[in-house]
This record gives structure tokens, sequence and C-alpha cells, in this order.
């Protein structure tokens, strides 16, 4: 499982995938997660504006995250 820290309260699904760097911009990361392709908390996240707060887990191309 892959540690990401962040420094405010939350961070969206969208920002998260361009931070992580899974897609280049925020078009790429909307159609990516309209595709099915993000879990969030073991669920399939179809909302790009997701809030992701600590200990939040995402699973995107095989990888495992958490957030913290």
């Amino acid at each position: 499982m892959i540690e990401v820290p962040i420094e405010t309260e939350y961070i969206t699904l969208g920002q998260f995938l361009k931070y992580m760097k899974i897609c280049q911009t925020g078009g790429q990361a909307k159609q990516f997660i309209l595709e099915g392709k993000v879990k969030v908390n073991g669920a399939i996240e179809l909302k790009r504006g997701k809030k992701l707060r600590k200990n939040d887990i995402i699973e995107v191309e095989g990888k495992t995250y958490i957030i913290k």
C-alpha cells in the first residue's frame, strides 16, 4: 500500500489522479473515473469531485493507495 500524505483536509479524486501522475489532465481524470477504473474504500467511484480524506483507500491500475 502506497501512503499519500496530504497537508489539507481533503483532496478531490481528480486532483489525486493528477497528483499521482495517473492522469495528465483533468479531462483525462474525468474520463478515467467515468470508465469505472477507480475504487474508493472498496466501491467504484464515478465522481471526480469525491473528497478523499485521511485513511481513505484508493485502488487504481492494480495499485492501492491510502491518504495520510
